[in-house]
């Protein structure tokens, strides 16, 4: 189906990042899954070719283009190769936006250029150990003392935190036992902060590619000019991004399903069963069809959600209806398409098996299927 999401300098930048996808990141890719993460000197070329700072304003040393699009590409293209790149989709799609949004002055000028030129990496620390999608039982404290904040807690499954220079905490700074949203604030932690140390790197089932690690902060000095926006605020900042961030991981859920069936339809075009190729057979016909059937509807959903995004017209409500609607049908393609690869679709070696594997995970975070439930729950009056 026609899509009209994108015009001509889009579609210039696919160029590009299929060409880099190509050049940088296939051959090294396996090698980059054993080691459990993307090295710093990749983050370092994308920013060298701009791509990691097509959203900062040109002063400080970005492309000023803040248009989430430019995002879209590069995710459709690094799925079209069968590669992942979270860690890069969290900087720029789940991360930026905050620094963007409510830095002050000096705070940009002190790290958007580097943002911008892969120099220094980012994480965002808001689960922990007790708490996931509810975001309003945080417990990692950061107490006032005279300019700065003292935090302590602990943050689990925060991708990026491995080689991360500045990690955005979620932290308590007042309790208010009539609103449990209250008293939550952005404060920046640098690396080398005394008190702030890494963990475990988490062994994971999919997503082998992307590192996520265990932080723990004890007594950590964190300058008050470390502080993003203002004190007692984060609830609705935290808000006011997320429908971003189930977009990005509903970009990701048909960019991959659809990657899927690309590499279904290839395989059983070769593959033969009782000397007949598997494509042949009304039954492969039949799934695939279905399979391509679901991901178009898919695509015209998100599609216009993206539009809207762009827009600033996209309501919680909707982003949550786009997540829960395209990262199930990702479950159910990617599960059809492995069917058809018999036993090797078991296998690691072959991409299918990856992309079963990593699909998992797009209905549980950014919020799981449950709570984009929820949401869409209230919105109807219920």
């Amino acid at each position: 189906m026609r899509r009209d999401v994108f015009t001509a300098d889009h579609e210039a930048f696919r160029e590009l990042v299929r060409d880099v996808v190509a050049k940088e990141v296939i051959p090294h890719y396996a090698e980059w899954e054993k080691a459990g993460r993307l090295p710093r000197s990749f983050f370092e070329r994308l920013g060298s070719l701009g791509l990691l700072g097509v959203a900062v304003p040109e002063e400080y040393g970005g492309g000023g283009q803040p248009d989430y699009r430019y995002n879209v590409v590069l995710q459709e293209e690094a799925a079209r190769a069968l590669v992942t790149l979270g860690t890069v989709r969290t900087q720029l799609d789940v991360v930026l936006p905050y620094f963007l949004t409510y830095a002050s002055e000096e705070q940009r000028r002190r790290w958007l250029p580097g943002l911008a030129a892969g120099r220094l990496l980012t994480a965002i620390a808001m689960t922990e150990p007790g708490t996931g999608s509810d975001l309003a039982g945080i417990r990692t404290t950061a107490v006032r003392d005279g300019d700065h904040y003292v935090v302590s807690g602990a943050k689990t499954f925060i991708t990026g935190g491995l080689l991360a220079d500045l990690v955005i905490v979620v932290a308590r700074t007042s309790t208010d036992l009539d609103d449990r949203r209250a008293g939550l604030t952005l404060l920046v932690v640098e690396d080398g902060m005394p008190g702030f140390t890494r963990g475990r790197v988490l062994d994971k089932m999919g997503i082998k590619v992307q590192d996520t690690v265990e932080l723990a902060f004890d007594e950590v000095r964190v300058p008050l000019a470390n502080r993003l926006g203002e004190e007692g605020r984060a609830f609705s900042y935290l808000g006011h991004n997320l429908p971003q961030e189930r977009m990005t991981v509903a970009v990701g859920s048909v960019a991959q399903a659809r990657a899927a069936l690309d590499t279904t339809i290839a395989y059983v075009r070769e593959r033969k069963v009782f000397g007949t190729p598997v494509a042949s057979f009304q039954n492969t016909k039949f799934e695939l069809a279905a399979v391509d059937a679901e991901i178009e509807a898919a695509q015209a959903v998100l599609d216009r959600a993206v539009l809207e995004l762009v827009d600033g017209r996209l309501s919680g409500a909707d982003a949550a209806r786009v997540k829960l609607f395209c990262t199930e049908m990702q479950a159910r393609a990617v599960d059809r398409c492995l069917q058809l690869f018999g036993g090797y679709g078991y296998m690691l070696e072959y991409p299918i098996a990856r992309l079963y594997a990593d699909a998992r995970i797009t209905r549980i975070y950014a919020g799981t299927s449950e709570v984009m439930k929820v949401i869409i729950a209230k919105s109807l009056g219920l």
